[in-house]
């Protein structure tokens, strides 16, 4: 197979996924490393394709379609409080695309999340505990942005409201 047909059989299997695919295991259906597929996919992204690489896999990102609403929220708290306030978004039907975080060194962090519901809220927080990583708002003591897509405006106030209920919203 040569490497354009790769690419594009690559953006195809994870199109058509229903769940994040591995770069391991798209290496293993295609008969090359993994490291092959990490740059399969950098070039994907270099054509214009969007791919997001997730902690569970890649991904086509679902919030491209024009009739949802994408916002950003800042919370702050602690990291025992994570799994309820991811729990708190997905509940509502939002989807938690990322976190961010704002670091005196780098700059602007980003961690792609894409969590629309408790299943991969649970996964998220046991690949964290499995490999004692720390979350990157404890990089800022607790203060971060998620951005969330939402069907309208309203779901994402919706959204807001709750987190602000539950304490979580950044307050100055």
């Amino acid at each position: 197979m040569d490497a354009t047909l790769r690419r594009n059989t690559i953006y195809e299997i994870i199109n058509l996924s229903n769940a994040p695919v591995s770069a391991s295991s798209l290496a293993k259906r295609l008969n090359v490393s993994r490291q092959v597929i990490v740059g399969d996919i950098a070039l994907l992204r270099a054509q214009g394709r969007e791919v997001i690489a997730t902690a569970r896999g890649y991904i086509i990102p679902e919030f491209m379609g024009s009739n949802q609403y994408i916002g950003k929220i800042a919370c702050s708290h602690s990291p025992e409080n994570t799994k309820d306030e991811l729990y708190i978004i997905v509940n509502i039907k939002a989807i938690v695309l990322n976190v961010i975080v704002e670091h005196e060194l780098y700059g602007e962090i980003t961690g792609q999340l894409n969590l629309k519901n408790k299943g991969d809220v649970d996964v998220f927080l046991h690949k964290v505990k499995l490999t004692e990583i720390k979350l990157l708002s404890e990089l800022t003591m607790g203060v971060h942005l998620h951005t969330i897509a939402c069907h309208d405006k309203d779901h994402f106030e919706h959204v807001c409201q709750a987190l602000n209920k539950a304490g979580y919203l950044y307050r100055d």
